[in-house]
């Protein structure tokens, strides 16, 4: 088959565009407002850009019921700092729960009941029992092209100043995704999880 993406004339029960991208990791993004309220939201459209230096990107796009803007952009907007906390199999129910459409004023790491531990160099909280936590102050936001119900599209570029590995997920000096377990977004309400049964090596020529 073959559909124009601006005209979306696919004539499938529910879009495929998501689910043509996939896996896609699953940054779980904890950010705090001006007031101090922290919040902390999944975002599948979140990868690395650079190795060096260290860069990682995260799409906000939409808008909450009501039209207002989504608290992942609103709070970098008065704080630029954000956390990159890796989702995994073991807190996948606590994530899902913190993606409701709750209003500002509302903390999700209690709404959801996610421990939370302070980060070193910036304002919100890491993620208790994440694997990885990625500390990060925004570099710059570019918006894109407004999405089709009139929320903000925000690309955020952020620059990772401290990295965070528990050792429990690692084996001899790397990181095991037998013991991380990340999940990851596919299309329509599935996810995919990366244990050992699905990894395998592949080097690359010389």
């Amino acid at each position: 088959m073959f559909f124009d993406p601006v005209k979306n004339d696919h004539g499938l029960p529910r879009d495929p565009f998501k689910a043509c991208i996939v896996p896609r990791p699953i940054g779980w993004i904890s950010t705090i407002s001006g007031e101090g309220v922290e919040n902390l939201a999944p975002y599948s459209f979140f990868n690395a850009v650079s190795e060096w230096p260290r860069m990682v990107m995260v799409c906000v796009n939409g808008v909450q019921p009501g039209g207002r803007e989504k608290d992942t952009s609103a709070n970098l907007a008065e704080v630029p700092e954000f956390v990159v906390n890796m989702s995994n199999w073991h807190l996948r129910e606590q994530m899902n729960i913190s993606c409701a459409p709750v209003g500002p004023e509302i903390d999700e790491f209690d709404f959801a009941k996610v421990a939370r531990a302070p980060a070193r160099l910036v304002r919100p909280s890491l993620v208790v029992g994440a694997g990885i936590s990625l500390e990060c102050t925004v570099d710059r936001i570019i918006d894109l092209p407004t999405h089709p119900d009139g929320g903000r599209n925000a690309l955020i570029l952020g620059n990772v100043v401290g990295i965070h590995i528990d050792e429990a997920v690692m084996t001899e000096g790397r990181v095991d995704i037998a013991k991380l377990r990340p999940i990851a977004r596919l299309g329509y309400s599935e996810y995919a999880v990366i244990g050992p049964d699905n990894v395998f090596p592949m080097r690359r020529p010389d």
